[in-house]
């Protein structure tokens, strides 16, 4: 047996799109943000316990509120872990940085349990669609480079691969091609995560396993023509991740959590 075969394994929180907002009773299409967030925090502290490292993909706050960004942080206190923030397009990327900082939840590059995990800003001001700045290929081909020996994780809020809900072609990674062209260089990556479908998926590119996963409030339909929304609960993604670069993963939802889902709205 190996060293390996005795250490347990790293265990990884994926939280995203929780859409908070900084009044209270802030609600999307019909379900409260903040009460949908607690509830799958309940559900994770249920169903896992404490993980290791949380990592947050962004649309932290529908309305850019610094009162949101805080009110996640506070959230997070139950959890005795390091967590990471990253923006999304409802996100005000210099006011996250600025609250992440001071709550110690900034970083872009984090190394633990034998893992690295590569944190992209995929946010454009003003735009629903995503784009990675040429700073952020740099840094991402730059850490990379410096890093070759432990298995990766790369993480956006965008989805940097055509998804089968038309409606949302044109609001994805628009450089996605920039991207892959670095990502397909380094074969420690293992895996690409991101949020902003708020829906489950899970393929693989080239050996390389890409994932999303539910938001803590609203969830997209799967394989829609238009913006369509299904009342399926609110999640969380869920890692265990072994030094080899081999890991398991699974998507929990907060079954219990009841909400009235506005049907009929054209957008969020």
């Amino acid at each position: 047996m190996t060293e390996n075969d005795h250490q347990l394994p790293l265990r990884v929180l994926q939280i995203t799109d929780p859409h908070l907002m900084a009044d209270p009773a802030g609600a999307l299409l019909g379900v409260n943000t903040r009460d949908s967030l607690a509830a799958v925090i309940d559900k994770v502290l249920q169903d896992h316990g404490q993980p290791d490292l949380i990592l947050a993909t962004g649309d932290i706050a529908q309305d850019a509120s610094e009162e949101a960004y805080r009110f996640f942080g506070e959230k997070l206190e139950v959890f005795d872990c390091e967590s990471v923030w990253i923006a999304g397009n409802h996100d005000d990327s210099r006011v996250l940085t600025r609250i992440a900082t001071e709550l110690n939840t900034s970083s872009r590059h984090v190394i633990t349990g034998g893992w690295q995990f590569v944190l992209l800003d995929s946010s454009v001001p003003g735009k629903v669609h995503g784009e990675l700045a040429e700073s952020e290929l740099e840094f991402l081909e730059k850490t990379l480079t410096e890093n070759p020996d432990q298995p990766a994780m790369v993480a956006l809020h965008h989805h940097p691969v055509d998804i089968d809900a038309r409606w949302m072609s044109t609001i994805g990674l628009r450089n996605n091609d920039d991207f892959w062209r670095i990502v397909d260089r380094f074969p420690q990556v293992k895996t690409v995560l991101w949020g902003h479908i708020h829906q489950v998926y899970d393929e693989y590119r080239k050996g390389v396993r890409l994932l999303a996963t539910p938001s803590t409030c609203i969830q997209f339909t799967a394989g829609s023509e238009k913006f369509s929304v299904e009342e399926k609960s609110p999640g969380y993604r869920w890692f265990e991740m072994m030094p080899n670069g081999e890991f398991s993963t699974e998507v929990k939802r907060s079954e219990d959590f009841t909400f009235e889902l506005d049907m009929n709205s054209t957008g969020y």
